[in-house]
Order: C-alpha cells, then structure tokens, then sequence
C-alpha cells in the first residue's frame, strides 16, 4: 500500500481536478487506488470518493497525532493524498499543519501540480525554490497545470528542473462549480459521473501514470484508532443541509461500540430514538425555508439531548436570517439568532475544552463559515483558544440537553500547556 502526495505552490492551482483525474484514470486501467485529504475539508473527499469508488479520510497534520494519520491512511491500493493551499502553508505563526508536515511524518515524495498558464522560464526557480526549501520534504516531480499549447510545453518542460510527468491543457470544461464554502457538494453537481469520466480521460491522456505510480513509497502498518463516542446511540442528521460530519469521527466512534442512525431533516423525517441527536454543519442557510416548515423534524429535537455544529448549532437558535434578509424560526432549543445577510469569514485551527456534557474534555477543532451571530445568550459551552493559544471568547452555547457551536471538532486533543 504504497501513497504520494499532490500539493502545489498556491491554491487555485488545480490540485482537486488533477487529483481526480488521476483517480479516475487509474481506476479506470483497473489499478486499486484511493483518495485522501489534508487538512480540515468536507467538500473535497466526497469527489474522491466518487472518483475512486474508495473511502477518502481527512489526515490533518495539525489537529491529529502521527498514530491517528497513519491508521486513517492505511488501507489496500495506491493512496493520492491531495494538498490544501501551498505545500508549506499553515497554521501561524510557523505553519503547524501543512501538507509538508504530512510529507515528513509520513515520508512520502510531493508530486507538485503547477499551474503554468501565465510562465515559461520563470517556472524553474519556482520550482527549485519549493524542491529545496525542506531536504525532509521531496518534491519529487512536476505536474504542469493550464498549458496553452504545444509551445509553451516545450517551453515550460526546457526549463523545469525537476521530472516532468505530465501537461495538463487549458480547458474551461476541467472546472467545478463553486459556493461560499467551497465547491458545490458532490451529490449536486449536475452530472458528476460525466465529469469524472473527462477528467480522467484528460489525465490519461496527458500525464504519465506509469511515472507516476512509481514514484508512490509504502505507507507504515497501522490500523484505524477508536475514537470514544459521545453516546452509544447516535442519530446523524444527514443530507445536503447537513453534510459536514467527519467520516473518521463518525467510523472511530462505530469502532469503539456507538451504533450510526442516520436521517434527513430536509425530508422532514424525525430524528430516531437514540442517546444523542448529531447536527453536523452543512449548508442550513440555503434550505431555511424547508427547514422551518418541517415540524415533524423541528419537535422532535425538542427534550432531547442535541449536539449542534456551525450550520448544526444555526438550527438549533431560535432564528435564522438567510442572505435576503427573512427571518425563519429554527428549533429554539438555544437563544441564539444568527444571520447570513451580513456575511463575514471567520476561518482558523482551534484548541477547545469544556467539563460536561456529551464532548467533556480537550478537542482539536476549526472555524470556517460566514454567519454571524445576532443574539447570543445563556451558559457558554466551549474554552477556546487559537492555533497561536491566544485566548478566544468562549465559544456555543448549552442549554439543559441542548448543546451546540460553530467549532468542528476534528479529534481528542490534550490538555493545552
């Protein structure tokens, strides 16, 4: 089970297209093959997942133990790891987490994906710049991204001081559609297996898998870690409104004995019976309405023991405000009124504790929605601190059996020092 890692110098490079286009490929010439992501992502791994028919875990070198990476990495057939922003970028001040820090832990070779559109020779000292920066991280070869033609190939392979494995051309018809959070879910673009089908086609044609199979090294023996569930019986919300849960959190909670119940609140469908009720985030914003009018749904949060996340946590406030400024009334299982009329980034790792409820304990999270908060009030639920340890305000709030913030958890952490 050998893996590799595709990153580049920048986001917007095309790594999420050029890695599912190999995936594709190569499943396509009958080779086992599997996808995964760095960092903190929930969009991306259901295309990998689509593309190559196989689980795609996230591997977060800042919020993850190297045991945890390795166990969530392990499995049968190549694994293509794709990078998040630039290779070497981070968490501050250092850049804590970067797809690098998967390259050293894991000792794998960066292939790095380039995109040459407006470069010809500049291209080597950009790309002996990244091929020297760290002798732990081997950037092994290129992937040149957006070619315009045969010319510029040429060009761009003369001068590129590493292999070359590949020229991807310019093609308006490689792009994803995207939204605020990112690309459009996987199950809403509007023909995903026609898509996957041409991307591969144009990896396979333009990029030497032969090559690039050989540079994958083998992955260390580990085994997937139990993760200590919030309860035994869970009821996940899931379906487009409320599509952000971490499959590895969801797969290690069932590995330690917590028994998965999912369901759909934008089909109005009740939450099971179960110890806990699991809103993960998701894109609650663009399906107030329906949600609003589901009471069948809306009731049966009520006198329950219910965990909410970002869009999660958004439903469980007395109100939500969508991006043309009307007011729809959520659960009110919390005071809490959040609004999507006045958007703002709020993006960034988090180190988070608190000492009670079904999440007691020390957690490694992040923050990344543009809601903002309205009226907030009632006992805080989570500690929190950035990735620098610069104290926060508290974060979420808790009300009886009700919990909720806008913190993904990512994994147990310990305490912070």
């Amino acid at each position: 089970m050998p893996g590799l890692i595709l990153a580049a110098p920048s986001s917007g490079s095309g790594k999420t297209t050029v890695t599912l286009g190999l995936l594709r490929a190569l499943r396509d010439r009958g080779i086992p093959v599997r996808g995964a992501k760095s960092g903190p992502d929930y969009i991306d791994p259901r295309f990998h997942v689509a593309a190559s028919g196989a689980p795609c875990p996230n591997l977060d070198a800042w919020a993850m133990t190297p045991h945890m990476i390795a166990g969530l990495a392990a499995g049968p057939g190549t694994l293509l790891i794709e990078g998040a922003m630039g290779l070497f970028d981070g968490a501050p001040p250092a850049g804590r987490g970067a797809v690098a820090d998967l390259s050293r832990q894991m000792r794998l070779p960066v292939v790095l994906v380039v995109d040459a559109a407006r470069m010809a020779q500049s291209l080597a000292p950009l790309v002996a710049g990244f091929a020297n920066h760290d002798p732990e991280v081997r950037v092994a070869a290129v992937i040149l991204n957006r070619v315009g033609s045969a010319r510029h190939e040429a060009m761009l392979r003369a001068a590129c001081p590493l292999p070359v494995l590949g020229a991807i051309p310019r093609d308006a018809s490689l792009s994803l559609p995207s939204r605020h959070l990112g690309l459009v879910q996987a199950g809403e673009h509007p023909d995903l297996a026609a898509f996957l089908a041409h991307v591969g086609r144009i990896m396979a044609a333009h990029v030497d898998l032969d090559a690039l199979t050989s540079l994958a090294t083998p992955l260390p023996d580990a085994t997937p870690v139990a993760i200590e569930p919030p309860a035994q019986r869970i009821a996940l919300a899931r379906d487009e409104a409320f599509a952000f849960a971490y499959p590895h959190l969801l797969d290690g909670w069932h590995r330690a004995g917590a028994e998965i119940l999912p369901f759909s609140p934008l089909a109005d469908e009740a939450a099971p019976q179960a110890d806990l009720v699991y809103l993960p985030g998701g894109y609650p914003e663009l399906h107030a309405g329906r949600i609003a009018a589901h009471a069948r749904f809306l009731a049966s949060l009520r006198d329950r023991a219910v965990h909410g996340e970002c869009g999660g946590y958004m439903v469980m406030g007395d109100g939500l405000i969508d991006a043309d400024g009307a007011r729809h009334a959520m659960a009110g299982l919390l005071r809490l009124e959040t609004s999507f009329a006045e958007r703002r980034l709020h993006l960034g790792y988090r180190h988070l504790s608190c000492d009670h409820g079904p999440f007691a304990g020390y957690w490694a999270g992040h923050e990344f929605h543009y809601a903002t908060t309205v009226d907030e009030k009632g006992d805080w639920l989570f500690d929190a601190t950035d990735a620098e340890g610069t104290v926060l305000p508290a974060m979420g709030l808790r009300a009886g059996q009700a919990q909720g913030s806008f913190a993904h958890l990512i994994a147990p952490a310990g305490p912070r020092s």
